[in-house]
């Protein structure tokens, strides 16, 4: 296990090195720059454009700029935002807490609902209940969330009126100091009645629309390791002792079955992190996602390289533990040989 720990930790090197690079150049190969984007401000003289281009270090030759930027990121400092001149490992951290909360909720969402659909498909394969759980699996996975979104809102929020449309929390009825920068946390920390409640009204589109893609994966997942245990020699034993049908798959196929689930489970948090970008500029939610996507725009590039890159080393650390999880609760898994 050990061994194991240590070549999954060094194959993380190339892994940063390389999306450090990759970061690097796709950003600058996007037409425009933090200059060209300040042209449209009024009552800048093309010395002041100038001088801000050396401030930023864009008028040196763009190998120099890696280094730097590596040489920066060797000394734990990701730069500093363009735009709110604030460093940019302390703004990720302050929005981070806001992905976090939405992404928690939509991994609930999808694990509650796809690991009970997909035990439910396998008990009844091949039947009706089974192609139709199934069928919303493929559609859920197959839909685009900005589509998916853009549905809800319209018919929960503006033709229903059941959830609010955007944000984390009504702030003109229930404004409360950021503590956690958790807004449930937050909200109970306030002690304002109502505050709670608003708070989760918000999460439900949000939670809802990122967890449809992981919901579906999980229980297509769930439904085929189902399918692969039941036809084991254990299981066809229990049935054939006069074991209630859901007790066999409850009790004895489940629990094995779960292994590959909870791996597929760790796995799609990067999903998650991926899709929270769209979900977040769907509902204006405060998060990282919104945050990038406001730095493409402004061409906020220490942003961009330092919050896709911070993005990025979570998911690594995330799948590192996925793959120490599934040695420790699977008996059968060697890493150490």
């Amino acid at each position: 296990m050990f061994k194991f720990l240590l070549k999954r930790l060094a194959l993380t090197v190339p892994t940063f090195v390389a999306l450090m690079f990759i970061t690097f150049v796709m950003i600058r190969m996007v037409p425009g720059d933090p200059i060209e984007v300040r042209r449209g401000e009024r009552g800048i003289s093309p010395e002041r454009l100038e001088m801000l281009r050396h401030e930023m270090g864009l008028d040196q030759p763009v190998w120099k700029q890696f280094l730097d930027y590596v040489w920066g990121i060797l000394h734990g400092d990701f730069g500093t935002s363009i735009i709110s001149k604030s460093p940019v490992l302390h703004e990720f951290l302050t929005l981070f807490p806001a992905t976090i909360e939405l992404t928690f909720f939509a991994m609930l969402i999808a694990v509650f609902v796809g690991v009970p659909a997909g035990v439910f498909a396998a008990a009844r394969r091949g039947g009706i209940f089974d192609q139709t759980l199934m069928g919303i699996a493929l559609t859920g996975y197959s839909m685009p969330i900005f589509w998916w979104g853009l549905l809800l809102v319209l018919f929960m929020s503006n033709t229903l009126h059941l959830t609010p449309v955007s944000g984390r929390v009504d702030l003109i009825k229930f404004y409360y100091p950021q503590v956690t920068g958790f807004a449930i946390i937050d909200s109970l920390l306030s002690g304002k009645p109502g505050a709670l409640a608003d708070v989760l009204r918000h999460l439900i589109l949000p939670s809802i629309v990122l967890g449809t893609v992981p919901m579906a994966v999980i229980a297509r997942m769930t439904r085929s390791s189902m399918l692969e245990v039941l036809e084991e020699d254990y299981v066809r034993t229990a049935r054939a002792k006069g074991l209630s049908a859901w007790r066999v798959v409850g009790l004895h196929a489940l629990r094995n079955a779960l292994i590959p689930v909870v791996v597929s489970i760790g796995l799609q948090v990067g999903t998650l992190l991926a899709g929270a970008v769209l979900t977040e500029n769907i509902f204006s939610w405060p998060g990282v996602g919104h945050w990038l996507t406001q730095s493409i725009a402004r061409r906020d590039y220490p942003a961009l390289q330092g919050g896709i890159l911070l993005i990025a080393t979570i998911v690594i650390i995330v799948n590192v533990l996925v793959d120490l999880t599934y040695a420790a609760i699977n008996p059968r898994i060697r890493y150490g040989k």
